[in-house]
Order: structure tokens, then sequence, then C-alpha cells
């Protein structure tokens, strides 16, 4: 598995796996209304201000992350690669370049994302309620995380 800088190039197949890993985090969380796809809501929450690396597999894209040097802001993984690291290794890739404490917020009953977080070393530190991000309609619980990064 490869790990590189995200290019324009890459713009559809990360919207594919956005939008298709978008609706397991949703159903997860009981917000299936809430879909909106990755180019509805890209410019709204500055999507392309973020680093972005995406991870490939036989030169495919399968994931990608998007972080600043506090936050960690999208992982999504395309399903056909879930459970194989994939979102281990970006969240990784980002703690290796921020080296610096790194917080993200998963949506309460996304279970497989906070076992992921937790186990890359991200500690529960708080629950909070409020409104979506880029469909501020919908109402959602959050769990957020923190990870100390680099010693």
């Amino acid at each position: 598995m490869n790990i590189r800088p995200y290019t324009a190039e890459d713009w559809d197949r990360v919207c594919e796996i956005h939008d298709i890993a978008r609706r397991d985090e949703l159903a997860a969380a009981g917000l299936d209304d809430a879909y909106l796809t990755l180019a509805q809501t890209a410019e709204s929450e500055g999507f392309h201000d973020y680093e972005i690396r995406v991870a490939e597999v036989s030169n495919r894209v399968v994931g990608f992350v998007a972080f600043t040097r506090e936050e960690l802001a999208w992982l999504y993984v395309d399903p056909a690669a879930y459970r194989r690291g994939v979102g281990s290794l970006l969240i990784q890739a980002a703690l290796a370049e921020t080296k610096s404490p790194l917080t993200v917020e998963v949506l309460e009953g996304n279970a497989a994302a906070l076992a992921v977080y937790r186990k890359s070393g991200f500690e529960v530190v708080g629950h909070t309620r409020g409104r979506m991000p880029g469909n501020e309609r919908f109402r959602v619980s959050v769990t957020e995380l923190r990870h100390p990064g680099a010693a």
C-alpha cells in the first residue's frame, strides 16, 4: 500500500469513496437522511484547505485522510477495502506529518471508526451535541477523541 499526497486527478475517486462510505457512517448513526455528496459539501466545508493524503493499492485509490496540525477532519475508506488496515495507515500518516496533538470527532454509533482511532492511540476526551457540519438541518452527537502527538 502506498500513501501519497492528493492530486486533482484523484478528485473523482475520492468523491466516489466518500459518497459510498459516508452512507455507512450515517446509517450507523441513524442519520441516513442527512446524506450529501462530497461534491455538494466540499466547498462549504473547506475540503481543499486541508492536507490530504490518499492510500493506493495497485495504483487505485482506496481511501483518504484530510487533516490540519490540530484536527483529523476526514477519513474515508472504500468499503471494498474495509478491515485491511487502510484507515490505520492513513491515520498514522497524518500523525507522522503533524507531530502534534490531533483531535477527531466520531459520530455516535460509528463503532468501527471509534475502534480504529482508539487502536491508533486516540483517547476519548468528551461527547458533544450540535449541528452536522455541511448539513446543519440535522442534530448530531459526537465522541471527541485526542491523540497526544509525537513525544
